[in-house]
C-alpha cells in the first residue's frame, strides 16, 4: 500500500490512481490529472480523466499534509499521473523545493514521462529538473516497430523515443522503458521483438521492464481482438518473442519482469545475467509446449487483469 492512504484522504488528499509497481511504497503526489495524448489503443488508464494540470496550491496542500502526517516515512516519492513533465519546468522545481523541504528523508523521486515530451524539452530544462531532485523516469517504449506503434496509435516513432531516451540520460536521469509482450499480435511478433532489442540497444536505459498485452475492455484494441481483428499471441508465441528480445539485447539495463500479466517472472543485470535468463526461458517455453494446461492456467492468469 502507498504510504499515508489511510491517513491522507480524510485530508482531502488527492491520489494519483496508478504507479509503477516499483512504486508500491512509495509516497503518491499527483501534479496532472489524465494523459495529454490519450489516444493508445491498448490503454484504458486515464480514459474517463480530463487532462488537466493541478494549480500549484492544491499540489502544495498536498506536500504539507504529506509532511505532517509522514515526514518521518517517506524515502520515496512519485509523482502522477501520466506525464508530469508537461507541466513548466519552473513550477515543478517549485514543487520539487517544496516536496524536499517538507520531506527532508526523501532519497528518490520519480515521474512517468512521455517519450515526445522529452524530445520536445530542452537539454537544459531536463538538467534543471534534475539538479532540483527528480530522480528517475518511467517511459512507455511499448514497441520499437513503427508499424506496430502506428497500429496502436501511441503517437511516437521509435526514433522520438531514442532521441528522448538519450537526452534524459544525458541530463542525469535514470530512465526505465518499458516493453509489452504481445503488441505486435501474431502477425507481427518478430518485428516487434527485434525492433524493440534494436530501440533498446540504441538507448540503453538503467530499466527494461516488461510487460504482456491484456486487452483491457473499454479499449479499441479490445474491440479489435474480440471481433477477430486482431489475434492475441499464445503463451508458446509470447515466451518465443520475449526470448528473441532478450537474445538480441545488447545492453547494460536490469532487466524486470515483475507484472501479474508476466508468465514468467524474470529479473537480472543484462549482460550479466543474459545467459541465465535465456535458459529459464528456454525451460519454460519447453514445459509450455509438453503440457497444454500451462496455457490454459495462463488464460485464466490474464482473465484476472480485467478485475
Amino acid at each position: 500500500m502507498a504510504i499515508g492512504l489511510l491517513r491522507l484522504k480524510p485530508r482531502g488528499y488527492d491520489f494519483p490512481p496508478y504507479r509503477p509497481p516499483s512504486e508500491a511504497r512509495s509516497l503518491l503526489l499527483r501534479v496532472t490529472r489524465g494523459c495529454p495524448w490519450n489516444r493508445c489503443t491498448f490503454c484504458n488508464m486515464y480514459k474517463a480523466i480530463p487532462f488537466e494540470r493541478r494549480p500549484k496550491e492544491e499540489v502544495f496542500h498536498d506536500i504539507e499534509a504529506a509532511g505532517e502526517l509522514c515526514a518521518d516515512e517517506v524515502r520515496t516519492v512519485f509523482i502522477g499521473d501520466s506525464d508530469s513533465l508537461a507541466i513548466r519546468p519552473e513550477m515543478f522545481l517549485e514543487i520539487l523545493e517544496r516536496l524536499y523541504a517538507s520531506l527532508p528523508k526523501i532519497e528518490r523521486v520519480t515521474t512517468y514521462a512521455r517519450a515526445k515530451t522529452l524530445k520536445r524539452r530542452s537539454l537544459d530544462h531536463l538538467k534543471f529538473l534534475r539538479e532540483g531532485g527528480l530522480t528517475r523516469l518511467h517511459v512507455g517504449l511499448e514497441s520499437g516497430d513503427e508499424e506496430v506503434l502506428k497500429a496502436v496509435r501511441k503517437g511516437v516513432t521509435p526514433g522520438e523515443v531514442i532521441e528522448g531516451a538519450t537526452k534524459a540520460k544525458e541530463a542525469g536521469f535514470e530512465v526505465s522503458l518499458y516493453v509489452i509482450l504481445g503488441l505486435g499480435g501474431r502477425k507481427r511478433w518478430r518485428e516487434h521483438a527485434l525492433q524493440t532489442a534494436r530501440v533498446l540497444n540504441a538507448t540503453d536505459p538503467h530499466f527494461i521492464r516488461i510487460r504482456t498485452l491484456v486487452p483491457r475492455p473499454g479499449t479499441p484494441l479490445f474491440e479489435d481482438w474480440r471481433k477477430g481483428r486482431f489475434e492475441l499471441p499464445s503463451l508458446e508465441e509470447i515466451l518465443e518473442e520475449e526470448l528473441l528480445l532478450l537474445s538480441r539485447l545488447q545492453v547494460n539495463s536490469l532487466f524486470v519482469s515483475d507484472h501479474i500479466s508476466n508468465f514468467l517472472p524474470l529479473e537480472g543485470k543484462l549482460p550479466e545475467r543474459k545467459g541465465e535468463m535465456i535458459e529459464e526461458l528456454k525451460e519454460a517455453l519447453e514445459e509450455v509446449r509438453v503440457n497444454p494446461s500451462l496455457q490454459r492456467r495462463y488464460e485464466e492468469k490474464i482473465a484476472l487483469a480485467f478485475l
